[in-house]
């Protein structure tokens, strides 16, 4: 009869103290939450009982304790639980970060001439292993001073092209003259280089960097704001980024640049240049997998700015004997 009457006493005491717990999530006073039992009570029922009640009781007390944890683990009828009643709680947005360059654009040639600077690139993005689009154009004119050149990833080419006809929109939109070439306002090669190394170091920071090597030709401009010296400019996905007289990006930095290290003068005249980086496509389209022999020249002088040539197809030739002599003492032409 004893213990019966403890456990009675113990029920009351547990939901007493329930039903205050409850109340106290509903107003948000969590600090009652960690209340379990009234410890009057139970001291007043220990000294009572016998030792072996006295055991029974704490472990019925610990699994009181146990039953009302879980309860509360569940949500119970807390605030927050009668907010989402019925629906899905939202659930925030994953970070994500490019991890690979998916649509690429291999090599980037850039040289500087006696009339100005000219680049030349293949207009196909290369989607994996897989020649997939073959008119990607990858030289774009930024502002009527400044042209650039991108390989690596085309969607993060073509983002970073929008921010800087972005810029040089509003740069046309705040300039004092309706016309640019009075006032000035456009941004000079140098300018753009400094921006886009910024932009790319910003988002390498950020561990989300823009796969791209970006080349940048133009001019530099002189500090009384007249045109000055012809500028070739470079930046990689990381924000390294130098200036030369000769720049190759991707497959070309190993094949094309020892070509143009030979060849190269400073005195170069407009049809040298232009045969000069022809020739540097010819062989990154024998030896790149990733390059195509469809290609874009393009030029900045000071006379007439910006110039794009539309895609043409180089002339080639697999007469060579390293072509035609069958690799490995293999019979045929290699294939299966």
């Amino acid at each position: 009869g004893t213990l019966k009457k403890q456990k009675e006493t113990l029920s009351r005491v547990y939901w007493h103290h329930r039903t205050k717990i409850l109340e106290s999530e509903t107003t948000n006073k969590k600090a009652i939450l960690c209340e379990t039992l009234d410890e009057r009570s139970i001291s007043t029922i220990k000294t009572k009982a016998s030792p072996h009640t006295s055991y029974s009781i704490k472990i019925f007390t610990f699994l009181l304790y146990l039953t009302m944890s879980f309860s509360l683990a569940r949500g119970g009828s807390t605030t927050r639980a009668n907010v989402y009643a019925g629906t899905s709680a939202p659930s925030a947005p994953g970070t994500q970060r490019t991890t690979r360059p998916i649509v690429t654009g291999t090599s980037v040639i850039g040289i500087k001439y006696a009339g100005g600077v000219m680049l030349a690139a293949d207009t196909l993005a290369s989607y994996g292993g897989m020649a997939k689009y073959k008119n990607a154009q990858r030289l774009v004119s930024v502002n009527p001073k400044t042209l650039i050149g991108g390989g690596g990833e085309y969607s993060d080419f073509q983002s970073l092209t929008d921010l800087l006809r972005a810029n040089a929109l509003q740069d046309s939109c705040t300039a004092d003259s309706l016309y640019a070439e009075e006032d000035g306002a456009e941004e000079c090669a140098r300018e753009v280089w400094n921006y886009i190394r910024a932009v790319m170091y910003n988002r390498r920071n950020k561990m989300n960097p823009l796969w791209n090597d970006i080349v940048v030709a133009g001019f530099a401009q002189d500090k009384d704001g007249s045109t000055g010296e012809p500028f070739l400019g470079l930046v990689d996905k990381i924000g390294t980024a130098y200036g030369d007289d000769m720049i190759a990006t991707g497959f070309g930095s190993y094949l094309a640049l020892p070509i143009l290290r030979e060849k190269y003068r400073a005195d170069l005249e407009e049809g040298e240049a232009r045969a000069l980086l022809e020739d540097c496509m010819r062989v990154l389209f024998y030896r790149d997998c990733r390059a195509s022999n469809r290609i874009q020249i393009a030029k900045v002088t000071k006379e007439d700015g910006v110039l794009i040539s539309e895609p043409y197809e180089l002339d080639t030739s697999w007469d060579s004997a390293s072509f035609v002599v069958p690799k490995g003492e293999l019979e045929g032409d290699g294939g299966w």
